[in-house]
């Protein structure tokens, strides 16, 4: 989808991310929005296995399952991951204004993160309750932020964008078969409350500003927690956005995008 926009010269003047799509979007704003940036993200996607972002310990998910660990595996991989391939140390840093959204496990409350290290930042944001550790940020203890808000909508609007494109990795088919493990049921579980959220936001900020949402990758369901299918879903990313920027007029540089 990245890749569709750049072709088109659609350049962002913000960035908000959510869980995934808060590494996507740390990487992206570290870097010339170029497609060859949307292409050496592509590379990376494409290169990792679930082993490289969910490895398997049993002693952390056992500790995990009696509750002595808040999380049943560990970030430390992620973390080596952004270290290795974020262009930067601090969110303000970024070459484009990048924001992180996190929900607050204590109070519930949307989390928005402006400044501070990058890869804390993007591991609170990406932190799916019960699989990885929740994230201490001051006095806050944070999580995943898909949990109170993926499609970042609202917080593009209050930074006062007024064209937001959404692009949502995640279609909205039902799931052939029921997750297996801890790990795919957690993430399973809340990538199924984003869809809804999306749908909500679409109909609540419509009037505030302007909407294009790219479609996600027209194939067979496939679990998130899936990375076997990375070829695929860029290619299908690919088509699909291009053919939905051919069909809108948004083929102009955006004075806003999220």
């Amino acid at each position: 989808m990245l890749e569709a926009l750049f072709e088109r010269r659609l350049r962002p003047d913000l960035l908000v991310g959510t869980s995934v799509g808060a590494i996507n979007a740390a990487f992206v704003a570290s870097r010339p929005s170029s497609v060859q940036t949307a292409r050496e993200l592509q590379c990376i996607w494409r290169g990792l296995g679930r082993g490289h972002v969910f490895p398997a310990n049993r002693l952390t998910a056992s500790l995990g399952f009696v509750g002595l660990r808040d999380h049943s595996v560990s970030a430390a991989s992620l973390r080596r991951i952004l270290v290795r391939h974020l262009a930067i140390d601090r969110l303000e840093d970024a070459e484009v204004p990048l924001h992180m959204v996190a929900a607050d496990l204590m109070s519930g409350d949307e989390v928005l993160l402006s400044s501070g290290p990058a890869p804390d930042a993007v591991l609170a944001s990406a932190a799916v309750p019960g699989v990885f550790s929740q994230v201490r940020w001051g006095s806050r203890v944070l999580v995943d932020g898909a949990v109170v808000d993926n499609t970042r909508i609202s917080r593009a609007v209050d930074l006062g964008a007024d064209r937001v494109v959404v692009l949502p990795a995640l279609g909205t088919a039902r799931l052939r078969h029921a997750p297996k493990g801890a790990i795919g049921a957690s993430v399973a579980a809340v990538s199924r409350a984003l869809t809804h959220r999306l749908a909500e936001d679409l109909v609540r900020y419509r009037q505030r500003a302007e909407l294009v949402v790219l479609p996600a990758p027209d194939l067979p369901p496939i679990m998130p927690s899936d990375f076997g299918h990375a070829d695929e879903l860029v290619s299908e990313g690919l088509r699909r956005g291009r053919a939905a920027l051919g069909r809108t007029h948004a083929v102009v540089p955006l004075r806003r995008a999220a």
